[in-house]
């Protein structure tokens, strides 16, 4: 990654480690375990890369995304309930993540259940925080959120993979299930950060196919790293799809076809911005990286 992208990328996690720990120690409830399984979550690191690719989507039309911290902010709770949830028994059932206990191994089912829920709804609380926006921006970008993590989106792709355990899908069926799952955040986020600096139709749509492509990019990569990875980087087990006989884009295909699709979906995505000057240059520098990253 160059050097400058990687600097920047570094310094923007950074703003959003502290400041998402900071409003979350802000916040009051009426259960002290509660907000302390929320904050254990939400501190346990993580690329940050949804809040990023938002600051990024306002970067790329001239706009410093840092001005939408407060928005990047929730989708990073909702990215982070949505993990919870994942990790849970009746879900995914994993013991780790980012090389630490899942928030259930420490709270139990129940408890981790409802900091799950009580993240997403004071993340919408928040979305209606962000000071530099109009009102009709928050409203858009409410609507994006909440479609993207919905039954069409996220929650219908997870339902997807429940139903895909033990069986052998098609890669349509994989595709549905990956673009709702772990692509209509990362669509959203992009979106988000383009509708709060004013997009145009055209620029909307460019910034939607990018995120999608670059989606798509990320998940064959972590189907390709679940493979070739590293266990003390990834901060996980290797090989737990091939054990859980999960279908993935390196089972349904191979390895090699898989890295000639991650590389395809990145190029498509790098494609998309063709019209979009050197403020794009590091979306154009995530995508490359996402099919050369190692955790």
């Amino acid at each position: 990654m160059n050097e400058k992208i990687k600097a920047t990328m570094d310094r923007r996690k950074k703003i959003v480690d502290d400041a998402i720990l900071e409003m979350i120690d802000r916040e009051s409830s009426l259960h002290n375990k509660l907000a302390e399984s929320m904050r254990y979550s939400l501190s346990t690191g993580g690329k940050r890369l949804r809040p990023i690719l938002l600051m990024a989507a306002a970067d790329s039309l001239g706009i410093d995304g840092e001005k939408f911290l407060t928005t990047a902010i929730a989708i990073e709770m909702i990215h982070t309930y949505s993990l919870i949830h994942d990790d849970l028994p009746a879900m995914d059932d994993d013991d780790y993540r980012r090389g630490q206990l899942t928030n259930h191994k420490i709270y139990g089912d129940a408890l981790a259940i409802l900091a799950g829920d009580a993240l997403q709804s004071l993340a919408f609380e928040i979305l209606t925080r962000e000071k530099n926006a109009a009102d009709s921006q928050k409203l858009s970008v409410i609507k994006e959120i909440s479609h993207a993590i919905g039954m069409c989106g996220m929650v219908g792709g997870q339902a997807i993979d429940l139903d895909a355990e033990g069986k052998h899908i098609d890669l349509k069926t994989l595709k549905k299930m990956h673009l709702g799952k772990t692509g209509a955040l990362f669509t959203a986020a992009i979106r988000s950060g383009a509708i709060l600096a004013n997009a145009n139709p055209d620029q909307l749509e460019s910034l939607t196919t990018y995120a999608k492509n670059y989606g798509l990019a990320f998940q064959i990569t972590d189907d390709i790293l679940d493979i070739t990875g590293d266990e003390s980087e990834l901060g996980k087990p290797i090989g737990s799809d091939l054990r859980n006989l999960k279908s993935t884009y390196v089972t349904l295909t191979s390895l090699s076809e898989a890295k000639k699709l991650a590389k395809e979906s990145s190029d498509n995505a790098i494609k998309s911005l063709e019209n979009f000057g050197s403020e794009a240059d590091f979306l154009r520098e995530l995508a490359i990286f996402q099919v050369e990253r190692k955790k």
